[in-house]
Order: C-alpha cells, then structure tokens, then sequence
C-alpha cells in the first residue's frame, strides 16, 4: 500500500542539528584550534555579545513557540501541520525558530570563543535551509495551496526582503 505521509520529510530534527554544530565546533577546536575570537573580541566584548544574540535567538524562538501553541499546531517540523501560523512574530519573518536558533549557536560560539562552532553555525544554516525549510515549504505549499503562497509573498523567509 503506497501511503502519503502528512510531514515536510525534513533531512533531521532542528535541535540535534544545532546539538551536532556545538560537538563538531568544540570537537574542532580541540583538534585545530584557530584562536581567531580570541584575539578580536576581548572577554567582554565576547561576552556581552554572546550573551545578547543568545537572548535574542531565545526570544524568537519562545514567540515562535507562542504562537505555534496559540494556533494549535504542532511546533516540530517532522510532525504534520495542521494551520499556518501568520500572526506575532511570524508576520515579520516566516521562520523566527530557524533565525532564533542560528543566533543562539552563533552566541555560544562567539561567549565560547569557539571559531569552529561559527564555521558550524554557517554550515548548519545551509543544512537547514535546504533539509529543512524548502522542504517544509514545498510541504505547506502543497497543503495549504494558495494561503500559504500569499503568506510567503508577504513575508520574508528570514525576515529580511528578498
């Protein structure tokens, strides 16, 4: 029997991408360590703006969190959805946990002073954008047809134009 399965078929699960950027960037900077956060960003600096893309990354991703439960679907992408979430913060960027979640690696990496786990980050944002949200979009695009394309006309994917 050929079923169809009611999900996005995304490459992993967001989370344990994000948990294999922070063991391969402190794994590589064990192996190789470059040294280059270390000698821009003094431990204030490092700290301080580690810290605030942290909070903001945390942010997104509860407003995110917010508004999946508000609208009564589910918030992981291998699960089906069951609306499209077009209100808070998802009228200004259409994928605020996907963003939330680069700004906290990229925060650990810089209050670490993990070059690697910046070289991690970028690459995990890469894997996400094409295992996980263009997937994801030709999904909602198929369920939810025309909604869901005017939501994307209307909407940056990363909340910013283009």
């Amino acid at each position: 029997m050929n079923q169809t399965r009611d999900t996005a078929g995304v490459i992993a699960p967001p989370p344990l991408l994000a948990l294999a950027a922070i063991v391969l960037g402190l794994l590589l900077d064990w192996i190789a360590p470059a040294y280059v956060l270390t000698i821009m960003l003094s431990w204030g600096t490092r700290l301080l703006l580690g810290l605030e893309l942290m909070a903001a990354g945390v942010a997104l991703i509860y407003a995110a969190q917010k508004a999946f439960r508000a609208a009564h679907t589910h918030v992981e992408p291998w699960k089906p959805s069951t609306a499209i979430v077009t209100t808070g913060i998802f009228a200004w960027l259409r994928n605020p946990m996907y963003v939330g979640g680069l700004a906290v690696l990229l925060g650990l990496a810089v209050l670490l002073a993990s070059d690697w786990m910046v070289v991690m980050t970028v690459v995990t944002g890469l894997i996400l954008h094409f295992g996980v949200v263009k997937r994801e979009e030709r999904y909602l695009a198929a369920k939810f047809g025309d909604v869901y394309r005017r939501y994307c006309a209307a909407v940056p994917r990363y909340g910013w134009p283009g």
